[in-house]
């Protein structure tokens, strides 16, 4: 066991090591949920076999002891020389490959739990959430906000809120799933959203915004148009980019794509049933929904609410909308 546990251990750090140096894109869902079967095996076996093997090995070598004893103190002989408590503790103790694995197994669950049904970390590595998030934000996401999911597969099992206008969701790239994006929901099932000349319009009305001045953007190092914009019941600030008038194109083909209408002003899309329009904070440093289409319900991963550290800024801690 001891030869499979290495071997074991040897895959799980080929598969990190390759997944670090970018040879192939890891599932951390499903390497959890493989960890912690796996060590729920080694925890069984543990309990109910290596265990009670070790205690009664431990038993026998405590009466060979005490047998030898009364032999001996039935011929006269009452000191004995040696003490079997060492060797009782060294056959007690749980090997290497045991500690490593069945030691680890109520660990790697807390986590799985935890992960899978109630909060998931998050680090944002791009500037399209701007000024709401930053590069370099560690942020947390509540995952049963938009209902309970079963791991690895992501099938909704429980609903609970639906997903409103103004939600900053983390969600499942469509073109490639294997990467997690953040947005803002922008647009909801059955929603026309209308971005014509960096002006919001959603079922044909325009998102209400008030100018907040300038904003430095210290990722970019220069300044932009600050505003304030209302979707839903979330009041929230948004950057402009003066300079980027040119209307989106659509990087890709995608799923609905006839929903969506694009000319020299800007873009009309109409929400699908059972799919989300998503746009960044930083309207014209964002590649989003505009470019690449609707987000589905069975790729959302969770509601975006909590910075719970940024390194470079502490201030940053804390809730936001």
């Amino acid at each position: 066991m001891s030869a499979l546990t290495g071997i074991l251990y040897a895959i799980l750090v080929a598969y990190l090591g390759g997944w670090y140096a970018g040879q192939w894109n890891g599932n951390f869902a499903l390497l959890l949920f493989i960890l912690t079967v796996v060590t729920f095996a080694y925890w069984l076996a543990e309990r109910f076999h290596f265990k009670p093997a070790r205690e009664r090995a431990a038993q026998q070598l405590v009466a060979n002891d005490a047998s030898r004893r009364e032999t001996l103190a039935a011929k006269g002989i009452q000191k004995v020389d040696g003490d079997v408590e060492p060797a009782r503790q060294q056959l007690l103790q749980q090997p290497w490959w045991l500690d490593w694995t069945a030691g680890l197994f109520p660990v790697i669950l807390i986590v799985f739990l935890l992960r899978s049904f109630l909060f998931e970390p998050f680090k944002i590595p791009s500037g399209s959430m701007v000024p709401t998030l930053r590069v370099g934000d560690l942020i947390l996401v509540n995952k049963f906000h938009y209902g309970i999911r079963l791991p690895v597969i992501d099938k909704k099992i429980v609903a609970n809120h639906d997903v409103e206008r103004g939600d900053v969701m983390v969600f499942r790239y469509p073109a490639n799933p294997t990467q997690d994006y953040i947005k803002r929901v922008v647009g909801i099932p059955g929603d026309e959203i209308t971005y014509v000349n960096q002006k919001l319009f959603v079922n044909g009305k325009p998102i209400d915004e008030q100018s907040k001045g300038n904003f430095f953007d210290d990722d970019a190092n220069v300044f932009r148009p600050e505003f304030t914009e209302k979707l839903g019941n979330v009041e929230h600030s948004i950057l402009v980019d003066p300079a980027r008038l040119s209307p989106p194109t659509p990087r890709m083909d995608f799923p609905f794509r006839e929903n969506c209408r694009y000319n020299i002003e800007g873009v009309t899309c109409k929400v699908p049933e059972g799919h989300y329009f998503m746009m960044g904070d930083n309207r014209d440093n964002s590649e989003d929904s505009r470019f690449w289409g609707f987000v589905p319900d069975r790729n959302i991963v969770g509601k975006a609410f909590f910075v719970w550290m940024n390194f470079g800024n502490l201030k940053r801690i804390g809730s936001f909308k």
